[in-house]
């Protein structure tokens, strides 16, 4: 009995020993998956910044990304930005593969940086191949194509794509239009085809991850799969017998190996750059990645450039004004540090000015001022009389007429601080100002953006293209303005019978469907135009979660007490307004 004692507390002993022994008894967390980026560049120094910035942002550890590079044929410094950058950033990555080709510039039979022969394309299908043979020899879970104007903002990208699980799959992109990096449907020679699932998919008006026959620029492909070793972007596929182009050899050796490719559009993960039509310039395609840049910033998230990557100052310049001025409340520093960036990199050069902010007048002050209402006077939806912020807008625009008549400017530019461009804006403008100077058309506005009541009534100008005589419009977002022009409207003698802004310029051009309002200005003789399209437009629009009026969300103009804002007032909202008179009965009623 005693011996059968000992033999068991010797065994506890030795339990007790062993488990002792054990100090670490949690495993250590799994490792990510290792990923190459494979980089391959070509006359894209103008995005290349912000993608590399990009790069930069992603949140994922870089000791488990490797980072494949080539660059040829360029006629830009696409090869030495990139060289400049991963110099920097090599020592942070796993590993680093430098392919740069610095001669040729060009392709044999080459019309032009735009141009694709079947060379170009082969070339390209050989540098993704020996990306992916890169991959393979360093056994990498993952590579990630990207191409060099496709700038992926959501940080989180390359995680959320991984947890999909998916052989190939591609983040959507956002663009200027309907273009994104995937097909919804492939015609029996290859070719795009459009499909009805496309656009609510590009909308994102259904999300989640969806099969589709073609994705491209930008991917991420699982090499851990068990089909993904049939895949290759060269040499095509023994039956191939479609187009010479890499994303479809691509998305033909991914139909043979049955391997399903998807889009995942359940994120805003990034933006891509429309590409410029064959034999465009390279002056094309930065004009386009620079629209891109300047709608990320409205719509976010916004692209950053990296910290590593020498970038030239911009030239900016008046484009033939005497002035361009921002209209900007001082307290809005969010709109003026937009708008300043986005001229900056549209290179125009601007004058701030600092806005009247009508919300900080009294109603007294207002008065000493000599503002007046005009008689008879309501918003033609509200039913409501003028808002300070209203008085504040038309005293801001008013000191502009002014001090272009005191100093004796030919012609100016104004923009309010809310407006986003459209694309080319400023060749557009360069251009049409050509032509009216040209033409020696007499003029004393052209609107470059506003809110169109009845565009049917609006006949083209002769001899100038994308011009037309305006008729009666909301919004003073941007437009041209001459010396002749601003005399006249000064003349009018306006504060003392005021009205909103935009309602006072249709009067002096006589498009104003109330005649009671036009009876107090005799002199309605402004030679009013319009571009056609139009080169700007709203930020946003109200009901947008973004959409902030300083001048419809105020006080009564004299009465500090009776609060307003945009509800009611059809200005604003998107799309067309009706003109006053074609408001029905009814509802002129219930106003």
């Amino acid at each position: 009995m005693l011996l059968r004692s000992l033999l068991f507390a010797a065994s506890l002993f030795q339990v007790d020993c062993y488990f002792s022994e054990e100090k670490y008894p949690e495993e250590s967390k799994v490792q990510p998956p290792t990923v190459v980026i494979a980089i391959i560049a070509r006359n894209t120094a103008h995005s290349l910044p912000y993608y590399l910035g990009a790069l930069e942002k992603l949140n994922y550890p870089r000791d488990r990304i490797s980072v494949w590079a080539a660059t040829d044929h360029n006629a830009d410094n696409s090869t030495a930005m990139l060289k400049e950058w991963l110099t920097v950033m090599q020592k942070y990555y796993h590993y680093v593969e430098w392919r740069p080709m610095e001669q040729p510039i060009s392709y044999a039979g080459e019309l032009g940086p735009k141009h694709w022969t079947n060379t170009r394309y082969e070339h390209v299908m050989k540098l993704k191949q020996a990306a992916l043979n890169f991959a393979r020899k360093r056994w990498a879970d993952y590579i990630l194509y990207a191409d060099t104007d496709n700038i992926l903002t959501n940080p989180e990208t390359l995680n959320l794509m991984i947890a999909e699980n998916k052989s190939v799959i591609a983040p959507m992109l956002d663009s200027q239009g309907a273009y994104s990096n995937y097909w919804c449907g492939i015609t029996p020679q290859g070719y795009y085809r459009r499909t009805a699932e496309y656009f609510p998919t590009r909308r994102r008006h259904r999300l989640g991850c969806f099969p589709v026959p073609m994705v491209h620029s930008t991917m991420l492909l699982d090499l851990r799969k068990e089909g993904m070793k049939k895949l290759a972007f060269y040499p095509p596929h023994e039956e191939y017998s479609w187009p010479y182009d890499d994303i479809i050899v691509f998305a033909f050796s991914c139909r043979a190996a049955e391997i399903q490719m998807y889009l995942c559009n359940k994120e805003r993960y990034g933006y891509l750059n429309v590409p410029a039509k064959p034999l465009q310039t390279l002056e094309d395609d930065r004009l386009n990645f620079v629209h891109v840049h300047l709608e990320s910033m409205i719509d976010g998230p916004p692209m950053h450039p990296s910290r590593f990557v020498h970038m030239f100052p911009k030239q900016r310049d008046l484009m033939g004004f005497d002035e361009i001025f921002l209209i900007n409340l001082r307290r809005r520093t969010d709109r003026r540090d937009r708008m300043l960036f986005s001229l900056n990199e549209l290179e125009v050069d601007v004058k701030v000015v600092d806005a009247i902010d009508g919300n900080a007048l009294n109603s007294s002050e207002i008065k000493i001022l000599g503002v007046d209402l005009l008689p008879g006077y309501y918003d033609p939806f509200s039913g409501r009389t003028l808002t300070k912020g209203e008085v504040g807008c038309f005293l801001s625009h008013y000191f502009i007429w002014k001090e272009m008549v005191d100093v004796q400017m030919d012609k100016a530019l104004i923009f309010e601080d809310d407006v986003r461009f459209q694309a080319n804006f400023k060749r557009r403008v360069l251009r049409l100002m050509e032509e009216v100077e040209q033409v020696d058309l007499d003029w004393d506005i052209i609107y470059f953006g506003r809110k169109q009541v009845n565009p049917g009534k609006e006949g083209d100008v002769e001899k100038v293209y994308n011009l037309v005589h305006a008729d009666y419009s909301y919004w003073t977002l941007s437009y041209a303005i001459s010396l002749q022009g601003a005399q006249k409207l000064l003349n009018a003698e306006p504060l003392s019978k005021m009205l909103p802004v935009d309602e006072f310029l249709p009067i002096m051009y006589d498009k104003h469907p109330n005649e009671d309002y036009k009876s107090h200005f005799p002199n309605r003789n402004l030679q009013a135009f319009s571009a056609s399209p139009l080169l700007v437009q709203p930020c946003h629009y109200a009901g947008d979660a973004q959409w902030v009026s300083d001048t419809e969300t105020s006080t009564l103009w004299d009465d500090d007490n009776v609060r307003t804002d945009w509800r009611g007032s059809h200005k604003t909202l998107k799309g067309s307004a009706p003109a006053p008179e074609m408001l029905s009965s009814a509802y002129r009623d219930e106003l």
